[in-house]
């Protein structure tokens, strides 16, 4: 089985902002960004198609084709909780953000969810997907969410996950 993973295109989002249950907007190069994802995967065709529910990955499932992707509440992007739309350097003068810092992993941020939070909704998502019979799926998400998919997959550990982050409009396969 191949599991196709699809990063979003740019977010329109200051640099250094915390945004990921937020629907945010997506950068003016929106289309030639698509357009290389787009052709990424031609020629490529899917038994199912997912896509995260926010605004940012069903507009670039539907400019590749797919209009009528599921939308699955299980590939959306970390919930910072408290934390979201605030930049990194408010998140430094926020005094829960010390323990938070050195255990994110396991921690949650306040009112969202920890990266294990994330990383246990995503491997339930995708021991879904490797239970049903398809031989290709693709799925348009968020940067957590592939980068969950990489550890689940085996291909790091989940302490150098964010070595690599995979870039905007990144496709990812993963065999099985």
């Amino acid at each position: 089985m191949d599991i196709y993973l699809v990063r979003h295109t740019s977010v329109d989002v200051p640099f250094g902002y915390t945004y990921g249950y937020t629907d945010v907007g997506l950068k003016e190069t929106f289309e030639q960004e698509a357009l290389l994802v787009k052709r990424a995967l031609s020629g490529l065709s899917f038994d199912k198609v997912w896509s995260s529910p926010l605004s940012r990955c069903l507009k670039l499932a539907t400019y590749c084709g797919y209009p009528d992707a599921i939308a699955d509440d299980r590939i959306k992007e970390l919930n910072f909780g408290e934390w979201e739309m605030k930049s990194w350097e408010e998140l430094n003068n926020d005094p829960r953000s010390k323990e938070w810092f050195e255990n994110w992993m396991e921690m949650p941020t306040p009112g969202g969810e920890s990266f294990k939070d994330q990383y246990n909704r995503v491997a339930c998502f995708l021991d879904e997907i490797r239970n049903g019979e398809f031989e290709k799926v693709c799925i348009f998400a968020h940067g957590g969410v592939l980068t969950n998919a990489r550890i689940y997959a085996g291909q790091c550990p989940p302490e150098k996950a964010f070595e690599k982050l995979p870039s905007y409009g990144e496709v990812i396969r993963l065999s099985f």
